[in-house]
């Protein structure tokens, strides 16, 4: 019952990100209950992740709103549990993300929701161009943008969820020259800059068959399942939720 009351005042918005859940002695007051009845809904709530309980001489419990990194955790847990691998994550954003490619089009305040950001990381990248680990995470950024920007809340928790998975694997197998795969080679580079382009160029116009189009057929040009490569790329490999806690 205390946790049940404590987690909808926080999900309202009633406690604040960054507050501090009342004192242990205003709670049993509040509720009628004992302090073990106050403990065990605190360990509910933090195991939840909606607080950070602080031991010692400050003592007290911040409170935290959710975050979409922890719905990707949660799925990450899940995932590693089936022993699944990346090209299953790969699999399924290449099916979800072109409808949040044509979603993105279809927003008729597209010109301030989406394309700046869009903008700003087309030209990032475009500067990056000669710096293949830095030209990595802005390419990877612009699909997360798309997926952010789709207007749609659901499609960007689960599909930004699956997007933050790979993102993060991504990093990791990216953090050396050596691992950088195809990406490596400069002309792969300007190849995927030009598509990232195109769609752009897509939804600028509200061309949201074409731009859905183009984001299936970029993935297509990255894709290459018979080997479990993508871009150099071991999708073979199985998923580390633990990755997540870092982001």
């Amino acid at each position: 019952m205390v946790a049940d009351s404590l987690r909808e005042r926080i999900l309202s918005g009633d406690l604040a990100d960054g507050a501090m859940l009342p004192k242990q002695e205003d709670l049993i007051s509040e509720f009628g209950v004992s302090p073990p009845s106050i403990r065990e809904a605190c360990r509910i709530l933090e195991t939840e992740g909606l607080i950070t309980v602080q031991r010692g001489n400050v003592g007290g419990a911040v409170v935290h709103q959710p975050r979409a990194s922890m719905a990707a955790y949660m799925i990450g847990l899940v995932l590693q549990s089936k022993r699944t691998n990346l090209l299953d994550i790969v699999t399924a954003m290449r099916r979800l993300e072109p409808a949040c490619v044509a979603a993105c089009a279809a927003r008729p305040d597209r010109a301030k929701t989406v394309l700046p950001g869009l903008r700003a990381l087309l030209d990032a990248a475009e500067e990056a161009m000669d710096d293949a680990d830095a030209y990595v995470q802005l390419a990877r950024q612009f699909h997360v943008e798309l997926v952010s920007c789709c207007g749609n809340e659901t499609m960007s928790l689960i599909v930004g969820a699956l997007e933050s998975l790979w993102s993060v694997h991504v990093d990791v197998l990216a953090r050396k020259p050596s691992q950088l795969g195809s990406f490596a080679d400069r002309k792969v580079r300007l190849a995927t800059a030009r598509e990232h382009e195109h769609i752009y160029d897509l939804i600028a116009k509200g061309d949201e068959r074409g731009a859905e189009q183009a984001s299936r057929d970029h993935f297509s040009e990255e894709m290459h399942e018979s080997e479990g490569w993508q871009h150099g790329f071991n999708v073979k490999a199985t998923v580390t939720a633990s990755l997540m806690r870092d982001t």
